[in-house]
């Protein structure tokens, strides 16, 4: 990759110019993924009068730098704007953790269901919000409607959990998998969740309301038993099998 100190770099660049810049390193990269972490705020590029996207050196090593904490560190968003401003001070950024083996489908699954269970239950994203949060596109968010994987509310927000699932489904779309291909996935989780439904629904109908409150908890210790079984499958199916 040409670095963005060279001479033919100095130029300000178009979003298109920065992802062939950065695809060489990081092959994963896309224009959706530049667009989230400068909604994100990690990077701030100039705009035309236009309203076009123009990147300077000094965005660029900032996006490779997010980039490389991400990959090889597995840094969260927050940490790396933590290690951005410290350079910017001129101080030294904190420490990096030892890089570890990629997890696994199990240890995923674990982050995800923890993610989701910290994830304020009030929030309300608009649909702008949500494509922002995303790294997506408006065509995006209406094919996935289109196949029932994102739902808007009766409001027309999206919660949390419709955030999280959003932006699994975008990352999966970076390995090629289209909304069509989530159909299975889709359809696994509405018998996960009927399968739930056997058992919780005479304690819901309880009239004790300790006992309707316990069908809740009830509810949540099955659906990450249900997750945690599914993880466990894919990462078992996934081993190296005989020829």
């Amino acid at each position: 990759m040409r670095r963005p100190g060279d001479r033919r770099s100095q130029e300000l660049l178009s979003i298109g110019a920065v992802l062939a810049f950065l695809r060489d390193d990081f092959p994963e990269v896309t224009i959706s993924k530049i667009r989230f972490l400068e909604a994100e705020g990690l990077v701030e590029p100039q705009r035309t009068p236009s309203g076009y996207r123009k990147f300077g050196p000094s965005d660029v090593e900032r996006l490779a730098y997010v980039l490389r904490m991400q990959r090889d560190h597995y840094l969260p968003l927050r940490v790396i704007r933590e290690h951005l401003d410290a350079i910017e001070r001129g101080e030294a950024p904190p420490a990096l953790p030892v890089a570890e083996a990629r997890p696994g489908p199990l240890e995923e699954a674990d982050r995800e269901l923890v993610a989701a269970a910290v994830s304020p239950s009030g929030v309300r994203l608009g649909r702008a919000e949500l494509l922002a949060a995303a790294g997506a596109q408006e065509r995006d968010l209406v094919e996935w409607e289109s196949y029932g994987l994102v739902v808007a509310g009766p409001d027309g927000g999206y919660d949390a959990e419709t955030l999280q699932i959003a932006r699994l489904v975008a990352e999966l779309g970076r390995f090629g998998l289209e909304p069509r291909h989530l159909r299975q996935v889709k359809a696994a989780a509405e018998r996960e969740i009927a399968l739930v439904d056997q058992v919780v629904a005479p304690l819901r109908r309880h009239r004790n309301p300790q006992t309707r409150a316990h069908a809740e908890t009830t509810a949540r210790e099955l659906a990450t038993l249900a997750v945690r079984l599914h993880a466990t499958m894919v990462q078992a199916g996934l081993r190296v099998r005989p020829q």
